[in-house]
């Protein structure tokens, strides 16, 4: 049977020891407290493999990207946490017309948030009969956060700018790294014609 379809995972997770000391120079992975350090470790194992920098110069850019790129990650769940979090506050405001004591609204929503069965499906009840779906919820709860959600859009967006950036700069890199050598090559192919004539004028001059 072939073994030719090693899974990428497989492959790299042999290497990640030598792989973490090479790069120690480059200091710790600016992981959170409570931030998964073996996806860190996967997403910087499978980049060095798709990148394998050249140099040391290929091996900053290519930490800068597999940072930028966890800062994108980190971001985006947050925006994701911050929803799942405060989604209360936005069902506390779509149960206005809905519930009309005040505790009682209150209650309602934080026993939903606190996945108390019976309130999620009074909650349910309620939406169904005002002809709204969760939809409604997360709507209102991103209008309640919406600067919050605006600032971490645009950290998403820049972070990506920054990725993209170290890429760019690898890609220009290798690319004059690639003119050099084509020049090198081309001044010793040119030598090596001079010496090749000049022997052939020399073996001809003493035959003469």
């Amino acid at each position: 049977m072939s073994t030719g379809n090693t899974n990428t995972t497989e492959n790299t997770s042999t290497s990640l020891p030598e792989r973490a000391r090479r790069l120690a120079w480059l200091g710790p992975p600016p992981l959170f407290k409570g931030e998964d350090a073996a996806a860190y470790e996967e997403l910087s194992a499978r980049t060095d493999d798709a990148v394998r920098p050249a140099d040391i110069f290929e091996e900053i850019w290519a930490r800068d990207f597999i940072n930028n790129e966890w800062d994108v990650l980190r971001y985006r769940r947050h925006l994701a946490s911050l929803m799942t979090s405060t989604a209360y506050e936005g069902l506390e405001k779509i149960l206005e017309p809905l519930v009309e004591s005040y505790p009682q609204r209150i209650d309602l929503a934080r026993a939903w948030a606190a996945r108390d069965k019976a309130a999620i499906k009074r909650v349910d009840e309620l939406l169904a009969s005002a002809g709204l779906t969760m939809d409604a919820v997360t709507a209102q709860t991103f209008c309640t956060y919406l600067d919050e959600f605006e600032r971490t859009a645009r950290m998403i967006a820049s972070a990506e700018a920054r990725r993209d950036d170290a890429l760019h700069e690898i890609e220009r890199h290798r690319a004059e790294w690639g003119q050099e050598l084509r020049r090198v090559a081309h001044e010793a192919e040119k030598t090596l014609e001079m010496e090749v004539i000049e022997d052939k004028s020399g073996k001809t001059r003493n035959a003469a």
